[in-house]
């Protein structure tokens, strides 16, 4: 339950459907959309279709997404790999033909194909009620009428000026007048409104074929890029089987590799072999719960790839074997020695949705561009921000992650789903790039051990050891203040994020009461609202 005393929001109640994401006016359109009719996965999709404008570092129709949906609230759980694909032409030994060494942000090569509005098409068809026409009206309007910038929005608009500017289409639309847009100002987008309008009448194709996939191929051949027209074309995602592993009596669901949801079972598998109990908050639980990472993040940095293009030992890595041996690793006394350490791009961001109706279909749902406004190069014409993601491939031709023609990088975006008995239980996911796969296993150990609501295990201060092998832990103030000098003791290296760790939502199907439980994070402008 809250601590009312100590701050943090309200669990949010509802009976007959829930929301619940990082925005505002996000979180009303999925409600709208419920309310009208439609279905946990219309609203969805509308959901994040409005964040794609109004929350524009976070998200956009130029990134990629994962969806995780139990119909009619079973426990059958269907995965969508909607993340985008390396040019046909894309090789570690091309890109050393041209001079690329390093795969750096701000520069075509590590722009994929995106995914996200084949994927948003294939779940409405299979899954939902309404047409793209229908659910992205909301979105059109804000990107055409105007929305006003909310304030964690705009600091990380802010923050991201610097990269803005050195794009001419980039800062045109992001920084108005040469900066960013005041708090509360609106802000317009008129080149998205008309891309979306385009994708509303004429369906995905409108997006990777004809004048749209023009504009985007040639902004980013003219930057030097291997894309093609082909690329675009023959973008699809694919259903996808997803994986689990038991913790606490439930079962934890997450898609597979490309994705990092294998990491947070395997943090959970290793979480298994210690009891949950007393304060959750302690620097014994929580050195026990960084150490797990650490852990499972170095074979992530190792083996984790598109399966389809590199041998990953999913079964391996999800093993309850491995996941003995690694426990039997932890010394509770002090941090293990630095593990080998594998370079790693900076901090990331995304926008995760979840939503339940009155039928208990179950989304789980995440969108994303990377980094904070992705790579910071925009398509002249159409309004088009793209991600990112290549940045994650290695040009090492050994590495199972190397770029290759075709394939899907690592992926740190995940959505999770709970299921107990036959049903689901818990929709959630957490934000934060990196961070992700340790936030399931925290907020799912916080939920199960320590039986605390979605909201206030979500309100929790977070801590994040850094990939790479080092011993340095990202730590919010609070746990800064508390538990910070008993982690130095244990040998970490206790260092100031760079702003708020994650972002977070959940549902809880409350089936004993025929209710819904919603909790969304404050560290972001949303809200979880239930009718």
């Amino acid at each position: 339950m809250r601590d009312f005393e100590n701050g943090g929001r309200s669990l949010a109640l509802g009976q007959r459907g829930m929301a619940a994401t990082s925005h505002t006016l996000s979180t009303l359109a999925a409600l709208d959309i419920l309310r009208a009719g439609g279905n946990a996965l219309d609203a969805a999709v509308a959901a994040c279709a409005v964040q794609c404008v109004v929350e524009p570092g976070s998200t956009g129709i130029g990134g990629d997404c994962f969806a995780l949906i139990a119909p009619k609230g079973g426990a059958e759980v269907v995965a969508y790999n909607g993340s985008g694909r390396a040019p046909a032409a894309a090789t570690p030994a091309r890109l050393a033909e041209i001079g690329v060494t390093k795969l750096e942000r701000q520069t075509p090569h590590t722009v994929t194909v995106p995914g996200a509005v084949e994927a948003w098409e294939r779940l409405l068809a299979d899954h939902g009620t309404l047409s793209l026409r229908e659910v992205l009206k909301q979105a059109i309007a804000y990107a055409r009428d105007g929305y006003p910038v909310a304030p964690r929005t705009l600091r990380d608009w802010r923050a991201q000026e610097a990269l803005l500017a050195r794009d001419a289409n980039a800062a045109r639309i992001f920084l108005p007048g040469g900066k960013p847009p005041a708090l509360g100002s609106l802000h317009r987008q008129p080149e998205l409104a008309e891309t979306l309008q385009a994708i509303a009448e004429g369906g995905s194709r409108a997006f990777y074929e004809g004048r749209v996939a023009e504009d985007m191929v040639g902004c980013l051949s003219g930057l030097g890029g291997l894309h093609t027209l082909e690329d675009f074309a023959s973008a699809r995602g694919e259903y996808v089987e997803p994986i689990k592993t038991g913790f606490r009596g439930y079962d934890i669901w997450e898609c597979p590799p490309n994705g990092q949801g294998i990491i947070a079972l395997m943090i959970l598998n290793i979480l298994s072999h210690f009891e949950g109990r007393g304060d959750p908050l302690s620097p014994e639980r929580l050195h026990i719960e960084v150490e797990a990472t650490r852990l499972a993040y170095a074979a992530r940095d190792v083996h984790l790839a598109d399966p389809a293009k590199a041998e990953v030992p999913a079964e391996w890595l999800l093993s309850q074997d491995l996941a003995a041996d690694l426990a039997r690793r932890i010394d509770p006394s002090r941090a293990l020695a630095p593990l080998p350490a594998v370079p790693q791009p900076a901090h990331k961001d995304t926008v995760y949705i979840t939503v339940v109706d009155k039928d208990r279909n179950a989304v789980s749902f995440i969108n994303s561009i990377f980094h904070n406004f992705g790579s910071g190069l925009m398509s002249p014409k159409t309004g088009v921000l793209f991600h990112n993601r290549g940045e994650s491939f290695v040009l090492d031709p050994a590495h199972p992650n190397a770029i290759a023609p075709g394939k899907r990088p690592m992926h740190t975006i995940i959505p999770g789903m709970m299921t107990k008995d036959g049903r689901a239980v818990m929709p959630f996911g957490v934000m934060g790039g990196h961070y992700q796969a340790m936030g399931h296993a925290h907020l799912v150990s916080k939920v199960l051990d320590y039986r605390l609501d979605v909201q206030s295990a979500i309100d929790l201060p977070r801590l994040f050891p850094l990939p790479g092998g080092s011993v340095k832990v990202e730590m919010e103030k609070r746990l800064r203040e508390t538990v910070g000098p008993a982690f130095e003791r244990l040998g970490y290296e206790v260092v100031v994020p760079a702003a708020a760790i994650g972002g977070g939502q959940a549902i809880w199907i409350d089936a004993e009461h025929g209710t819904l439980q919603g909790g969304s994070d404050p560290r972001k402008d949303g809200c979880a609202l239930g009718y």
